[in-house]
């Protein structure tokens, strides 16, 4: 379960921002402190930080630059009061991926951090598994989202392809409805897993219609695994 780091001295503030992520089934810490929120935000279980501008000790700006030496990819939602341009600017410079200015919905504030958990996710597929996967006659290079059976390029979207990645890059292993669904949608997917199975579905007909093999097993009940047979 991602979890998302809330640096905000504002403890009603910071409340309120927890319940609504908490709604969305996400883990939430919070910090009141610069100092304390840096030290925390430099865990790696820590997926999403959100970060307000002014902190007691240790600034927003300043934690953003310092964390970004050692946790350079993690997602960081600014916070502030400030509508100035300079300042916005200021912020995107010491590392921050999104910004919101006080006050804000919270529909919109949970919509950034959705977003940027999604963005992470597409992220890790591209830089965690190889650069390229081959199995049978289909090709896939994971980090610029092309898919090939044969000599011939398929067109798949983005969610078929990650879809099709996920199970292609661990193949044997049985992966339930709801690990592709977080593994692939992010965590922020909360839909009916039945859109997995219609993911599946035209991954198959694009996928293994034109190939020689067939490549994803239904465990009936359960899920998908990836395995290579040949047809006939």
């Amino acid at each position: 379960m991602p979890k998302v780091l809330i640096v905000e001295d504002d403890q009603t503030m910071s409340e309120m921002l927890a319940y609504n992520l908490r709604r969305q089934g996400l883990e939430v810490e919070s910090a009141e402190d610069g100092g304390e929120g840096l030290r925390r935000a430099r865990d790696h279980s820590i997926s999403l930080i959100v970060l307000d501008l002014m902190l007691p000790s240790l600034d927003g700006l300043s934690i953003a630059d310092e964390l970004r030496k050692t946790r350079p990819d993690v997602p960081i939602l600014m916070l502030t009061a400030r509508a100035e341009e300079e300042s916005k600017l200021r912020g995107f410079a010491a590392g921050a991926d999104d910004y919101i200015t006080k006050p804000f919905s919270m529909d919109e504030f949970v919509a950034r951090v959705k977003a940027l958990l999604r963005r992470s996710r597409v992220e890790a597929i591209r830089t965690e598994t190889p650069s390229e996967i081959s199995f049978g006659d289909l090709k896939l290079a994971t980090r610029d989202f092309r898919c090939w059976v044969g000599e011939a390029e398929l067109d798949l979207r983005p969610k078929e392809f990650s879809l099709l990645v996920t199970l292609a890059a661990e193949p044997g292993r049985l992966f339930t409805r709801v690990e592709l669904a977080e593994r692939v949608w992010g965590y922020t997917y909360l839909g009916d897993t039945r859109t997995i199975d219609t993911h599946v579905k035209n991954v198959r007909r694009k996928v293994e219609d034109p190939s020689g093999y067939r490549y994803i097993d239904t465990v009936r009940g359960v899920g998908y695994r990836f395995r290579v047979r040949p047809k006939g």
